[in-house]
């Protein structure tokens, strides 16, 4: 028995903390908009990995140094079982801390954002994006189970968190499988997929009061929301996934003053950036009839609403990438970083780019990387 019982144990994965220089060290700094003067000294960027690997890591890009560093968060926190987790899906900084949501682990892992010493975390069901806003945390949730099967799928909510004391301190039920947000002055914009519901997707953006923390009212859009970003003058930017098979996936606008979709724009939408007046996407538009899926770069100008380039990788090197997953523009440099999670089971890459699209370097990360956060002193 003794031995049986040896024969089938699997020892717990430990990802060792491996460093790498690549690009050219750089000081950057920046005047925020209260006057003061503000040092860019890395990001963070979340691996995903596959579900149900428990393989989920955390890289760390350090400008002043120019050195990459794979695996941060083991080292970090020796004591944590199972590190970070299952499904990483979403990151970033407030405050002085970093959070991390694990989709699959039903958790928002918060930690210091300095040296990524755990602090503790928030218990949040099938947990997807984050945004902050006066102390607080807003956090979209499935609330069902992950399962694909709709009679499983429950209406979603997003759950209000103090960041001071990590309680959870009220909920608002929106639509059903919602994903990013957006506060726009009092209001707080939530995209619906309806993911779980095949084929009959959700097609909304919920609006919520944040004084009462209740949804108002919701706004017709396109079928499988995903992405939902503020530019510079308040208005809101959703990507629609489409429904793989009579509509593709296309990028909206909503007027938030009038909460009135007005304009559209005909590429397909994967994921974006917005930098001052330039919203950087790559589309990756696939057919579930023919199984191809057809790649784009593109940059928007949010002030006119119209497709300045459908390339901005200018070098022809958007070959070496096979699945184009996360995307990030430095504010300052305008350096594009775009990420590649090859098949989704093995190690990606990380690209960076200069702001006229010459491939600069790219480095090995962790499977499905995905998610980046920029680190500012």
């Amino acid at each position: 028995m003794l031995v049986i019982l040896a024969s089938c144990r699997q020892d717990v994965v430990v990802f060792p903390t491996e460093t790498e220089q690549h690009g050219q060290a750089q000081d950057i700094e920046k005047t925020d908009s209260t006057g003061v003067k503000r040092k860019l000294v890395g990001f963070y960027l979340l691996n995903e990995a596959n579900m149900g690997s428990n393989k989920s890591t955390l890289d760390y890009y350090d400008f002043t140094t120019a050195t990459y560093t794979r695996n941060i968060y083991g080292e970090a926190n020796p004591t944590v079982v199972k590190e970070l987790g299952d499904v990483g899906n979403d990151l970033q900084i407030y405050g002085e801390r970093l959070y991390a949501v694990i989709n699959v682990s039903g958790k928002v892992e918060v930690m210091r954002a300095n040296d990524c010493v755990r602090i503790g975390q928030v218990d949040v069901p099938n947990c997807r994006y984050l945004c902050f806003q006066e102390g607080y945390m807003y956090v979209t949730s499935y609330a069902g189970p992950v399962s694909l099967d709709a009679s499983h799928a429950q209406i979603g909510y997003v759950a209000k968190v103090d960041t001071a004391t990590l309680a959870i301190v009220d909920t608002c039920y929106v639509g059903y499988q919602p994903e990013e947000m957006a506060i726009v002055g009092n209001k707080l914009y939530v995209a619906n997929s309806g993911g779980y519901l095949k084929p009959n997707y959700e097609t909304t953006v919920s609006v919520v009061d944040l004084t009462t923390f209740r949804e108002t009212h919701r706004i017709e859009v396109a079928p499988n929301l995903h992405r939902l970003r503020k530019d510079a003058r308040g208005g809101l930017w959703v990507t629609s996934r489409g429904d793989y098979y009579t509509s593709g996936s296309r990028l909206y606008y909503i007027d938030t003053a009038t909460d009135e979709l007005t304009d559209s724009v005909m590429t397909a939408a994967a994921n974006l950036c917005i930098v001052g007046d330039s919203l950087y996407l790559f589309g990756s538009d696939y057919n579930a009839e023919t199984y191809e899926t057809v790649v784009s770069y593109a940059i928007v100008n949010t002030k006119t609403r119209q497709i300045v380039t459908h390339h901005f990788i200018t070098d022809g090197t958007e070959e070496k990438i096979r699945v184009p997953y996360g995307l990030m523009v430095n504010p300052v440099t305008r350096d594009v970083y775009i990420t590649d999670a090859r098949n989704y089971v093995t190690p990606g890459y990380l690209y960076c780019y200069s702001p006229e699209g010459e491939l600069q370097w790219n480095v090995r990360t962790g499977d499905i990387p995905a998610h980046f956060a920029l680190y500012w002193r």
